[in-house]
């Protein structure tokens, strides 16, 4: 019997999944990491507390398993979070900069100021913000001016990598790479230009590899055997895709967590968006032609649940969401804009402020929590709505994962309004598993990916059942809403 053990580094903590040879999940394994924020708006981790999530939750996973018998690894990881470390000490140069930091904000603003937004569009697929790993490194490069000859920068995954194998590899691969601002999406390597923008020497970027490769081996760890390839590594929200099998053109998924991510593979080219959505590399296998998705991101999701429970006290715990929702039949008009962060993609408007309108005095608990509900999914209806405007392709269905995709009354409220099924799976620890379906191919215990898209089970599938008047009605209370927030 052969393992594949398949790691997701999130922000708040580490899941490890032991998957046997038929791709089941035999064991689990979590730890948490601490995220500190030192400065209003800035958000910060230690990258030794991240390595030490890692460790703890692999040994967790593997607690009554032989470790000799895993045949491959796998790393998804927190995207944009940047990393710099010694590479004659392995220590790190600061505390790792999250995704979520909002320090580099004036130096994006620069960037735009001095005309390079286009530029880095075109070559990129991303717009000109803090959330992307570019201006953290040049901020971090700025206040501790280390030795570039012996600085090392990675995303999470390559970090993770660099302590996997003892030091002896510094590399990533597309899909995290694409999403550092440095990285060009047309030629697949390290863009000269634009690291020449934002200061980064070329020496301290780690090699490129393709996802579902062999990155390097373990080595000198007291919790694995030495010689275990690392074959397959994937940024998070692109393993969720391929954990789905949206392995064509024209297949997506929807990831409902803390946000929402929308994710549509476009197939072996870059496809430019007009419409407020960034273009990114969904992943590249040895010997095959990278392929590319469009994604839009909410920026929340599940903490509107959060919200009701801890900030207005409707409800004593998430999952009590749905049973409150459906003490009635509908929002009774209520509509509920979630822009409690301001507006991600497609809008795009920082400045935009949450809110409930149509209430009246027959309004009740169940009303509002019907109003967040849909109010998660009408924001993923614009995302999608954005998606066939600027790639032209009508889905026949949207694939869905994370906590909130147990929610029933809201998967069928969202294919409603979609007017396309919503599949879920019988997993919805899709990011852990689709890196781990990615390894598995990597390390050739996999032929093909027809018999991986054999490995994913459908749990429910949720047909459209409003009517198409109803559902024109719906949409045109969502916008004039959206336009008062």
């Amino acid at each position: 019997m052969k393992y594949v053990l398949a790691i997701d580094q999130g922000t708040t903590g580490t899941t490890t999944l032991l998957l046997d040879e038929k791709l089941s999940i035999i064991s689990r394994g979590y730890a948490e990491v601490a995220v500190s924020y030192p400065k209003d708006g800035w958000v910060e981790q230690n990258p030794g507390d991240i390595w030490e999530s890692v460790r703890k939750s692999i040994v967790a996973c593997l607690e009554g398993y032989d470790p000799s018998r895993i045949a491959a690894i796998g790393i998804t990881n927190q995207r944009e979070t940047t990393i710099l470390w010694s590479r004659t000490t392995g220590k790190p140069i600061a505390p790792a900069i999250v995704w979520q930091c909002r320090r580099t904000a004036g130096m994006c603003e620069d960037l735009k100021e001095a005309g390079h937004e286009e530029l880095f569009r075109a070559s990129t697929g991303l717009v000109l913000d803090p959330y992307f790993s570019g201006t953290k490194v040049a901020w971090i490069l700025r206040e501790k001016a280390p030795d570039p000859s012996d600085t090392a920068f990675g995303t999470v995954d390559s970090y993770l990598l660099y302590r996997l194998t003892g030091g002896r590899v510094h590399a990533t691969e597309p899909s995290n790479a694409s999403r550092t601002l440095l990285f060009n999406i047309n030629s697949l390597s390290w863009d000269p230009a634009l690291a020449d923008i934002l200061g980064v020497p070329m020496e301290i970027l780690p090699e490129v590899k393709p996802s579902a490769t062999t990155f390097g081996y373990t080595e000198g760890l007291d919790f694995l055997p030495d010689g275990i390839p690392v074959a397959g590594i994937l940024g998070d929200q692109q393993a969720a895709l391929f954990g789905q099998g949206a392995f064509t053109e024209g297949e997506a998924k929807c990831t409902y967590g803390t946000g929402a991510f929308l994710l549509m593979n476009t197939g072996t080219r870059p496809v430019g968006s007009t419409s407020g959505l960034i273009t990114t590399v969904a992943w590249q296998v040895e010997g095959m032609p990278a392929y590319y998705a469009l994604e839009g991101s909410s920026f929340i999701a599940g903490a509107a649940v959060q919200w009701l429970r801890d900030g207005l006290g409707l409800i004593r715990s998430s999952a009590e969401v749905e049973e409150l929702a459906a003490t009635v039949p509908d929002s009774g008009g209520v509509i509920f804009v979630p822009a409690l962060a301001g507006l991600g993609a497609p809008h795009w408007r920082p400045d935009a402020r949450g809110l409930f309108w149509g209430m009246t005095r027959a309004t009740t608990a169940g009303h509002l929590a019907r109003a967040v509900l849909e109010g998660i999914a009408f924001q993923i209806y614009d995302l999608l709505d954005a998606m066939r405007r600027d790639s032209w392709v009508d889905l026949r269905d949207l694939r869905v994962d994370g906590g909130a995709a147990r929610n029933n009354l809201m998967m069928q409220f969202q294919a409603d309004i979609l007017g396309i099924d919503v599949v879920r799976p019988k997993n919805l620890e899709t990011t852990a598993f689709g890196v781990g379906l990615l390894a598995g191919y990597g390390a050739g215990l996999f032929s093909d990916f027809k018999e991986l898209k054999t490995k994913i089970g459908i749990d429910r599938t949720f047909s459209p059942a409003m009517e198409n008047s109803m559902v024109e009605a719906q949409i045109k209370r969502w916008h004039t809403a959206l336009q008062k927030a």
